[in-house]
């Protein structure tokens, strides 16, 4: 196996530097009078801390163009080119357009991807799971849409000392060809995208790379446990992934156009709230960093 790759970033105190407000309920910071795009060597240390402290970083009222979103990205590391390329929108393949409208520009009533309708964490499926998750906000419907995030850390905290034992044992089976078909109600991957992720196992408990904390790790990908009799694995990650959330915090994003936010694929979950799709639009932009095997 691999190992984790090390920190980019030099270390500096979190957010030193950066004007700072807690988002509703803790879990989260919004950074303020920072400009995405404008982000050089200097300031970057800094904003890097605050995301490892706060786990989700979110930028209002940004002007950023396709190009300065994935140059942000690379500041992060190795950005993913998501397999299911029907969803490269623009001339950035690092890009994942999830969209409504058709090719009129009109609200098509069908969800682009209903996958993200689950709590899940992206890049999962991959053996070098995702780190970093960037959303851009171009249009949002005017109710619905919604991004929820769970608090993976404060999960693992609140569980009993003996299931954390024996959950650190156990390794889920992450499955995209799964976690597609069975929410889109058909195939939405070819033969050859399957053929390029197959299922990959991961801890169910794993431990930060950079801040050493334990967190559960699981979410909509996962299919089954290894060793376990199939349905017994699922009946085993339902539950413990209702029961997760549940001891999770919880912060929820309610757009608007020209947010930005990024966050933590290594602790955090997140699902989209569902909207009207036949009459409300909704183009967001997202890119995922390429981070570490769990360990």
């Amino acid at each position: 196996m691999s190992q984790p790759k090390q920190s980019r970033r030099p270390a500096t105190a979190p957010g030193a530097g950066l004007a700072l407000r807690p988002l509703e309920g803790g879990l989260g910071a919004e950074v303020l009078g920072l400009q995405v795009a404008e982000v050089d060597d200097a300031t970057f240390p800094a904003l890097y801390s605050a995301f490892l402290e706060h786990q989700l970083l979110l930028f209002r009222d940004q002007l950023l163009p396709p190009a300065a979103q994935v140059a942000f990205a690379r500041r992060f590391g190795d950005v993913q080119v998501h397999v299911m390329d029907q969803y490269h929108a623009s001339e950035h393949p690092e890009l994942y357009t999830l969209s409504n409208l058709d090719a009129a520009g009109r609200p098509s009533g069908k969800h682009p991807d209903r996958g993200t309708l689950a709590w899940h964490t992206d890049g999962s499926w991959r053996r070098a799971t995702g780190q970093a998750t960037m959303l851009y906000a171009e249009r949002i419907p005017s109710s619905g849409g919604d991004t929820s995030f769970a608090d993976m850390y404060a999960a693992y905290d609140a569980l009993d000392p003996n299931e954390r034992a024996t959950l650190a044992q156990l390794r889920a089976i992450h499955n995209l060809n799964f976690s597609r078909n069975r929410r889109h109600g058909e195939e939405p991957m070819t033969e050859a995208q399957r053929a390029t992720v197959p299922p990959v196992d991961h801890p169910v408990i794993r431990t930060h790379p950079e801040t050493g904390r334990k967190c559960v790790f699981l979410g909509d990908h996962a299919e089954t446990i290894q060793g376990m009799e199939y349905d017994e694995g699922r009946r085993f990650i339902e539950s413990l992934n209702e029961r997760i959330v549940r001891l999770a915090r919880i912060y929820t994003h309610r757009w608007r156009p020209g947010d930005f936010m990024v966050w933590d694929n290594r602790c955090l979950m997140h699902k989209a709230g569902a909207y009207d799709t036949a009459r409300e639009p909704r183009v967001i932009r997202r890119c995922t960093i390429i981070g570490q095997v769990p360990s």
